[in-house]
C-alpha cells in the first residue's frame, strides 16, 4: 500500500510512558528539556500509565484514539515518543494518527543537527541519522516501482527503495572513510602533545551541567553555552597555564543523557575519543539537579562504554551558588587527595581551588629547590623566568644566581637537555645541597 509519510512541524504533543522496570524508566522533565532544546512548541503532554506493550502501536488502541483526536483538536504537527519505536510503530502510529512521529532518539538526533558547527560534528551527525533512517526506508516509493514491466517501466530490476538503500550504504561508507581521517588527524595532534609532555584535560558530565560555562571560565574563552540540553556538540580545545604546573589542553566534549543510543556513542566516537586519552577527567555535575546520583551513574556507564572508566577523574560539582548553606571547597579523600571541587562556574566561585586541585592531582612530579646558575647559564635563568618558575632570586659573593623554583620536572629536564647536561651531572654541580 502506497504510504506517503507526513511532514513534520514544531507544535508538538509529548507522550511519555512510565515503565515498571527502573533500569528502563525515563525523566518526564527531561524529555520536556529535550523537547525545547529541539524548538519544539508543546501543546500537550499525555503520560500513559501502566501500559502493557503493543506491538502494533507500543501504547493500547485505546490511548491512540485518544492521541488521534488530541491531534486533530489541537492541530498539531508532531507527536514525541519519550521511548524507542520500532520502524513498524512509527508507521503505523502515523497512519492512526496522520501526523508525523518521533521517536526519543529521532528527537537527540534532530538537536543534534541543530548543533553541529564543524565538519567532523556535521559527519558524526549525519552518520548518526542515516544509520538511523536506514531501518525506515519503507515509505513513499511504490509508485516508482519497476519491476512491474510494461512500456518505460522496464529497467535494471531494482527497485527505488533498493535504490535507495544502495545509495544509502555508499554514502554511510564515504562519511565512514572520512571519519577515519580525521580520527587519524587527531591522533596526531594527540602525539604532538604527548611529545610536549602536555597533559590533556576533559570535561565530561551530564548535559546541561554547565560544562562549556566552567570551560569558558578556565579559558576566558567564548564557546557556546545555553541552558539547553547538547548545547555543545563538537570538542573544543584550549590551552591554559596552570600555576606550578605550566601549559595544559582542556577539552570541552558533548554531554551524557540517559539511554543516550548505542548508535550515536558510536558515532560520536571521535569526539568521545578525547576523553578516552586524557591525563585527568574532570567530571563536572550539576550539584543543584535532584536527580544527580542518577545523572552520575549514566555518565559513569558510558565512560566505561568508551573505555575512559579507568582515567583518574576529580569531581566537581558545580551551581553551588543554587545551594544554601554550602561554600566553594576541596574535600580529600584520607590520603589528602582532592577527590571533589565544589565551584559555581556562572558566578566563577571556586576556579582558584579547582585549578588548585588540578595542579595537584597532575603535579606529582614537582620540582622544587634551589638552583646555582652561574652567568654562562643566562639562558636557562631567563627561561625559568619565562615559565614563572622563579620564585626569589638572590646572588652569592661570586655572582652566581642562586634562584628558588617551583616546576614540574619533566620541563625542568627538557630545560637541563637543552642546556647540554646530563641530569644527574647538572643537579649535582647547579643545586644547593
Amino acid at each position: 500500500m502506497f504510504f506517503e509519510r507526513p511532514g513534520g512541524g514544531e507544535r508538538a504533543i509529548l507522550v511519555h510512558l512510565d515503565a515498571q522496570d527502573p533500569a528502563a524508566r525515563e525523566d518526564p522533565q527531561e524529555f520536556r528539556e529535550l523537547a525545547r532544546s529541539a524548538g519544539a512548541e508543546t501543546v500537550g503532554f499525555v503520560n500513559v500509565a501502566k501500559h502493557q506493550p503493543s506491538a502494533k502501536f507500543l501504547i493500547g488502541s485505546g490511548k491512540v484514539e485518544e492521541l488521534h483526536d488530541l491531534v486533530r483538536d489541537g492541530e498539531v504537527e508532531l507527536v514525541i515518543f519519550n521511548h524507542t519505536l520500532t520502524p513498524s510503530q512509527e508507521r503505523n502510529l502515523e497512519r492512526a494518527l496522520e501526523c508525523r512521529v518521533l521517536d526519543r532518539t529521532g528527537l537527540i538526533l534532530d538537536i543534534f543537527a541543530q548543533r553541529a558547527r564543524t565538519h567532523e560534528g556535521k559527519l558524526q551527525v549525519e552518520l548518526a541519522q542515516l544509520d538511523h533512517m536506514s531501518t525506515r526506508l519503507v515509505r513513499g516509493w511504490t509508485h516508482l516501482e519497476r519491476q512491474k514491466g510494461g512500456i518505460g517501466l522496464r529497467g535494471p530490476g531494482e527497485t527505488q527503495l533498493e535504490t535507495d538503500r544502495r545509495l544509502l550504504r555508499v554514502r554511510i561508507r564515504q562519511i565512514k572513510q572520512r571519519l577515519e581521517k580525521v580520527r587519524s588527524q587527531r591522533e596526531q595532534a594527540r602525539r604532538g602533545r604527548r611529545r610536549a609532555d602536555i597533559p590533556l584535560i576533559s570535561l565530561v558530565g551530564y548535559t546541561n551541567a554547565g560544562k562549556s560555562t566552567l570551560f569558558n571560565a578556565l579559558t576566558e574563552s567564548e564557546v557556546y553555552a545555553a541552558n539547553q540540553l547538547f548545547a555543545t556538540l563538537d570538542p573544543t580545545l584550549r590551552r591554559l597555564d596552570l600555576d606550578d604546573l605550566g601549559p595544559v589542553v582542556i577539552a570541552d566534549t558533548v554531554g551524557f543523557i540517559r539511554h543516550l543510543p548505542h548508535k550515536l556513542v558510536e558515532s560520536f566516537r571521535a569526539t568521545l575519543e578525547e576523553s578516552s586519552n586524557a591525563d585527568l577527567l574532570l567530571h563536572v555535575i550539576d550539584a543543584h539537579e535532584p536527580e544527580r546520583d542518577q545523572q552520575i551513574e549514566q555518565v559513569l556507564a558510558v565512560l566505561t562504554e568508551i573505555g575512559a572508566n579507568e582515567l583518574p577523574m576529580l569531581e566537581v560539582y558545580n551551581k553551588v551558588d543554587l545551594l544554601e548553606g554550602i561554600e566553594p571547597q576541596i574535600q580529600r579523600d584520607a590520603d589528602g587527595v582532592p577527590r571533589r571541587v565544589w565551584v559555581s562556574a556562572q558566578q566563577g566561585l571556586g576556579l582558584d581551588l579547582l585549578k588548585q586541585a588540578i595542579a595537584e592531582l597532575l603535579g606529582n612530579d614537582l620540582y622544587v629547590g634551589t638552583l646555582r646558575l652561574p652567568q654562562q647559564l643566562g639562558r636557562m635563568r631567563a627561561q625559568l623566568f619565562d615559565l614563572g618558575a622563579v620564585q626569589s632570586e638572590v646572588h652569592d659573593e661570586e655572582g652566581v644566581s642562586l634562584l628558588d623554583v617551583r616546576l614540574q620536572r619533566v620541563e625542568l629536564h627538557r630545560l637541563i637537555s637543552r642546556a647540554g647536561f646530563e641530569a644527574e651531572q647538572f643537579f649535582e654541580q647547579h643545586t644547593l645541597q
